[in-house]
């Protein structure tokens, strides 16, 4: 059927008429482009004085009013405060980078408080050295933060994460010789702490505590960092996380501590130094799997009055001890299975008034008991019997000093 030439008409005007509204849409897109850019105010430091023109403190002023994005560069190598920095409120955007070669934050003579004080949503800081803070170097209150190849130095709290903080990315810096190098209130969904160094940190490398636990909260994932030489490198209690492919070595105390609700340990690898690999202290439903444990001169994993914990497929070696599982909730009884334990110079597996699950786990070379079962008796006088369940263990070849089966029961005062 052929079209009249009042239908062609009509046709050829509505096209054009979109092409119009295609063009005018793109054009506008075009300038909402430009005016971003163009509205992105660019300040340099160019002062390393606490007040005064060209210094971080009047940047920060002049960012705070600004009506877009502001970037903040860093053109000094060295800052020193004498007090309090205004907070960081611009949520527009705000990033703030040091010069090639690093920019230092020296905080020394502040009396508390953080150095950068996050207020607002989306900043990013990145090539800064921040050292010396009495207080937290970075204190983070709102969402979308980033830290990126920053180096935070003899402070209180290297990172300080606030309750209602979220969507954070902590990657590639030093936290060296702080009290605590991260520090989490609560779980922090789509949070990452991945690729970092966290060295000689007085209580802990990463500290992620909550008061009770938080059912169905979204796992801070804690990937690829290094802990070294740490009081204990990572602590975490009712807190949801996901600790995994981290190299932990030397802590004085714990490599890991966990305490009640939340968290899920796998494929790290924990060794030497003088304190335990992996302890679980009135935890509740942790995981803790696939991880290498080595070089300790105590319990490469520990599970002391707990519950419903699985330990599986772990690999323990040259260790004092394997595991112990003491005192745990006989109506939720924590599982070891398919784990290995080789050579420990003393016991592979100790069970002190406990009766956890034992499946299909392989003790080779102990040089005392391959398996070790002890009642615990309270100062009281009431007894706590050990009962552990055994389905298809190796405990095998024993060492000359054991029994034909390397196993012992005895009482545990």
């Amino acid at each position: 059927m052929r079209l009249g030439r009042r239908s062609l008409l009509s046709i050829t005007v509505f096209l054009a008429v979109a092409a119009i509204v295609v063009a005018g849409r793109s054009y506008e897109m075009r300038r909402s482009a430009r005016e971003t850019l163009s509205n992105t105010i660019a300040v340099n430091v160019t002062s390393g004085g606490d007040r005064g023109a060209g210094t971080l403190r009047e940047a920060l002023f002049v960012v705070a009013t600004a009506t877009g994005p502001a970037r903040i560069t860093l053109e000094v190598p060295r800052i020193t405060l004498e007090s309090a920095l205004p907070p960081i409120v611009n949520s527009h955007g705000v990033r703030i980078v040091g010069r090639s070669g690093g920019s230092e934050i020296d905080a020394h003579a502040l009396s508390g408080g953080p150095v950068l004080d996050v207020a607002a949503a989306n900043v990013s800081l990145a090539g800064l050295l921040i050292r010396d803070c009495p207080g937290a170097a970075i204190l983070v209150r709102a969402t979308r933060f980033s830290l990126q190849t920053a180096t935070v130095e003899n402070c209180d709290v290297g990172v300080d994460v606030a309750e209602n903080a979220h969507d954070l990315l902590l990657e590639r810096n030093r936290f060296l010789n702080d009290r605590v190098g991260v520090r989490f209130a609560a779980s922090s969904r789509d949070t990452a702490v991945i690729a970092n160094l966290f060295s000689g940190d007085k209580d802990a490398g990463l500290w992620a505590v909550h008061g009770q636990p938080e059912p169905q909260a979204e796992a801070i994932t804690v990937r690829d960092n290094r802990f070294d030489r740490n009081h204990t490198g990572i602590v975490a209690g009712n807190v949801s996380i996901l600790i995994e492919q981290n190299e932990i070595t030397a802590s004085q105390a714990m490599g890991v501590d966990l305490v009640g609700a939340g968290a899920v340990v796998r494929d790290n690898r924990v060794s030497g130094g003088p304190g335990m690999g992996i302890v679980a202290e009135g935890a509740r439903a942790v995981i803790i799997e696939r991880n290498e444990i080595n070089g300790l001169t105590a319990y490469g994993i520990m599970v002391r009055g707990s519950s419903n914990a699985l330990v599986r497929a772990n690999r323990l070696y040259d260790c004092a001890y394997g595991m112990a599982f003491v005192l745990g909730n006989p109506h939720g009884p924590s599982t070891a299975v398919d784990n290995v334990i080789i050579e420990p110079r003393y016991d592979g597996i100790d069970v002190v008034g406990d009766a956890p699950i034992l499946r299909r786990n392989q003790v080779l070379q102990a040089h005392a008991f391959a398996l070790r079962v002890q009642n615990f008796e309270s100062p009281d006088g009431h007894t706590v019997v050990s009962a552990p369940f055994l389905d298809h263990n190796s405990f095998g070849p024993p060492a000359s000093a054991v029994d034909k089966y390397g196993v012992a029961r005895s009482s545990q005062q």
